[in-house]
Order: structure tokens, then sequence, then C-alpha cells
């Protein structure tokens, strides 16, 4: 199963542009931090996320403005070049 949960900050959004099939697409860029346990240790989290979205839910994301916190969820692909994670955002929830 390949689904994420993810409550982040838009750090930073790219001009909207079209798949060839015509659909809206828009690149972002989420920060995320908290505190989770592991091992029975409290632990800061800390990490900043390549994103995208398509259709409506990339001209909702176009509107909001940066620094607006949400609860993405999605899946992960690996980028266009194969060197990182990209999350395929779905749905949106403000937090």
């Amino acid at each position: 199963m390949n689904q994420v949960a993810l409550v982040a900050v838009v750090a930073e959004v790219a001009a909207m542009r079209y798949t060839p099939a015509g659909l809206p697409a828009l690149d972002l860029r989420l920060e995320h931090e908290s505190q989770v346990k592991e091992a029975g240790q409290p632990r800061q989290v800390r990490f900043e996320l390549k994103a995208v979205a398509f259709a409506d839910m990339a001209e909702r994301l176009a509107r909001q403005p940066i620094g607006s916190r949400w609860q993405f969820k999605g899946f992960l692909s690996n980028t266009r070049n194969g060197k990182g994670l990209l999350l395929h955002i779905q749905h949106i929830d403000q937090d």
C-alpha cells in the first residue's frame, strides 16, 4: 500500500503548468516539522518534500498563500530524475 498523510506548510509554489493532455499541474515544496517517539525517546523530525497536484487540486493549491498549513493526503513516487521522492497530492484539509 502507498498512502501518505502529512501535515505540512506550503513553502514554495511554481508557476502553473499543463500536461500534454491539458490538465493543470502544480509543483510545490512542502516543509514538515514535528516530534515523534522512537524507541521510547522523543525525536524532532524536520524535512522538505517535493509535491505535485493535478487538475482541480492544482487550481485550489495555487490560490493558497505561502506558509499556509494543510493536511495532505496522497501517494509517493520517484521524481522525474529518479533522485528523490515526490508526493502526489490527492486531497487536502486545512490543519
